[in-house]
C-alpha cells in the first residue's frame, strides 16, 4: 500500500512519511493509492467483531507489515484504547421510533475524535522512538480536535504539539479541556478569529517546505491520513450493528448520518463506501452549509463563517472535501487541482455536472438551524429520557424528519460529543446538565494560555513559537 497526493505531484509514498505530514508538497491530501476492496465473504466474516477488532482490520489494510508487524500494531491499538469508558467503546443505543445512536464520546475527552487521535498518538510514538526522532505538531481546532490531539500525546518527550482555538467560539468546557493541561510538550495559543482563519497561517507553514523540514512539522487534523482511516472502522461497526447481516444474496443498505464540519469523518465513511460496505450516507449540516449546497446544487462556495450551538462544525472551507472529490473522480488528481486551485483562487466553484450527480449518489445531505437543534434536543428528552449533545442533534434532527414523513430504512446516528460538554445549549433546551466529576472539576483548575490578538501576524507568532521551542 502506497500513498498519493489528491493533486497527483506526489505519490509512492509509504505510510511512515504519511503518517508524519500534513499537507503534501503540492498542497494536496494524501490517499491511498488503491482503495481496497471488501467482497461479500469478507464483510460478513467481519459482522460480529468488536470495534476493536474491527479497527484491527481495517488498519492492517492501509498499513504495511513491514512497516508494523501485525502483532505490534494490534498492541498499539490495544494500548490506545484502554482508556475508553465502555467496554464496546462505540455502543449503539436503541431508542424510539427507530432512532440509533452510535456513541463516540467515551473517550478521554468525551468525543470521537480521541476515536483516531488515540491510535495516531500510538502510532507516532511508534516510529519516533524507533528512529530516535521528535516532532512539532500543528493543530488548528474548532473544538474537540485540540483537546483530543493533546490528550494522545500529552507528556511524550519525543513531541511537541502547539494548538491554536478560537476565542469565544468554543464552548468553556472544551477550552478548559485544552488551556488546564500544564505540560512541558503543550503549546495553547488563543486566537481572535474563526477556525477557518486559524486553518490559513498552518497551511502557510506547511508549504514552507524548508521551515516545515527544518522542524519536523506535522498535522494530526483531519488533513492526516491516518486519522481518516482509523475512522473506517466505526461505519462498518455500526452497519453491522444496525442492520446484522444476512443469509440473502446482498447485504442490505444501510443509511448512517454523520454531523459533518470539516468531513474528516464522512470521508471515511465514504472510503468504506468504496471498499464496498453497502452505506448510504447522510452529511448533516449546522448553518454553515457549503456541504449541503455543493450535495443538493453544486455550489461549492465560501459563505460567512456564522456562530451556531454546534460550534464544532462551524466551518465553511472543510477541506477534506477535497478527497471525497478525488474518489468521486476516480483519481483523477489533474481535474482535482484545477478545481482546487480555482476555489482557492475565487473562493467558489461549480462542480462539474458528472461530478455533481456522482457526488449525490455517494451521499445527501440535509441543514438545520439553531432553533431546530434545540427542539431535537427536546423532543429526544421527551420520548427517551437522554440527552443529546447539539451536534449529535444535528444528526437526530434529519431522522426526526424522515420518520415524520413515514420515510423508515435502517438508520445509524453518529454522535459525536457528549451532551455533557455543552451544559449551556442543555439549559437552553430548558434541560439540566448533568456533568460527570471530571468534567465538574475543569472549572476548579488553574489555566494558562498564549492571547493572539486578530490584528497580529499569526503566521509570524507560529514560527517563532516554533523556534523558541527548537531552541
Amino acid at each position: 500500500m502506497k500513498y498519493t497526493s489528491t493533486r497527483g505531484a506526489v505519490s509512492g509514498v509509504e505510510f511512515e512519511e504519511v503518517l508524519f505530514s500534513g499537507f503534501a508538497a503540492d498542497d494536496g491530501l494524501y490517499m491511498p493509492e488503491q482503495i481496497p476492496k471488501l467482497d461479500e465473504k469478507t464483510l460478513r466474516s467481519w459482522s460480529f467483531l468488536s470495534y476493536k477488532e474491527l479497527v484491527k482490520e481495517v488498519c492492517s489494510l492501509f498499513i504495511p507489515s513491514e512497516l508494523i508487524p501485525t502483532n505490534d500494531l494490534h498492541g498499539l491499538i490495544d494500548k490506545a484504547l484502554l482508556r475508553f469508558r465502555h467496554q464496546d467503546i462505540v455502543p449503539i443505543t436503541r431508542l424510539e421510533n427507530g432512532l440509533n445512536v452510535m456513541e463516540m464520546w467515551h473517550g478521554p475527552t468525551y468525543a470521537f475524535k480521541d476515536l483516531a487521535m488515540s491510535c495516531v498518538g500510538q502510532f507516532l510514538d511508534y516510529f519516533l522512538k524507533k528512529n530516535n526522532r521528535h516532532v512539532n505538531i500543528l493543530v488548528a481546532t474548532s473544538g474537540d480536535t485540540g483537546s483530543a490531539a493533546i490528550e494522545g500525546v500529552r507528556e511524550n518527550p519525543n513531541i511537541d504539539i502547539i494548538v491554536l482555538y478560537p476565542i469565544g467560539r468554543c464552548t468553556k468546557i472544551q477550552e478548559l479541556q485544552m488551556i488546564t493541561v500544564f505540560e512541558d510538550n503543550v503549546h495553547l495559543l488563543g486566537v481572535e478569529g474563526t477556525s477557518d482563519e486559524l486553518d490559513v497561517p498552518v497551511r502557510k507553514l506547511f508549504r514552507d517546505t524548508s521551515f516545515a523540514s527544518k522542524h519536523n512539522l506535522m498535522s494530526i487534523n483531519s488533513v492526516n491520513w491516518a486519522r481518516v482511516m482509523v475512522q473506517i472502522a466505526h461505519f462498518i461497526y455500526g452497519y453491522f450493528r444496525c442492520t446484522p447481516a444476512s443469509q440473502e444474496d446482498t447485504l442490505p443498505p444501510v443509511e448512517i448520518v454523520v454531523p459533518t464540519g470539516g468531513a474528516g469523518n464522512i470521508t471515511a465513511g465514504c472510503i468504506a463506501q468504496k471498499m464496498g460496505l453497502p452505506i448510504q450516507l447522510v452529511a448533516a449540516v449546522n448553518k454553515n452549509d457549503i456541504i449541503h449546497r455543493a450535495i443538493q446544487h453544486g455550489d461549492f462556495s465560501l459563505g460567512d463563517t456564522e456562530k451556531t450551538l454546534a460550534s464544532a462544525m462551524d466551518i465553511q472551507e472543510p477541506y477534506n472535501m477535497e478527497r471525497i472529490l478525488w474518489l468521486i473522480a476516480d483519481g483523477d488528481s489533474g481535474k482535482i487541482k484545477a478545481m482546487m486551485e480555482e476555489f482557492n483562487a475565487k473562493k467558489e466553484l461549480r462542480l462539474p455536472t458528472e461530478l455533481h450527480k456522482k457526488l449525490q449518489g455517494m451521499m445527501t445531505s440535509c441543514s438545520v438551524k439553531d432553533e431546530d437543534i434545540i427542539r431535537t434536543i427536546k423532543r429526544c428528552w421527551e420520548e427517551n429520557h437522554y440527552q443529546l449533545c447539539p451536534h449529535s442533534a444535528v444528526g437526530v434532527s434529519y431522522h426526526y424528519q424522515q420518520t415524520d414523513s413515514n420515510q423508515n430504512k435502517p438508520r445509524c446516528c453518529l454522535a459525536p460529543a457528549s451532551a455533557a460538554k455543552f451544559p449551556e445549549v442543555i439549559l437552553q433546551a430548558d434541560l439540566t446538565p448533568d456533568p460527570p466529576a471530571d468534567i465538574q472539576a475543569l472549572w476548579n483548575k488553574d489555566w494558562s494560555y498564549l492571547h493572539v490578538p486578530r490584528e497580529d501576524d499569526w503566521e509570524e507568532i507560529l514560527r517563532k513559537k516554533i523556534e523558541i521551542i527548537d531552541s
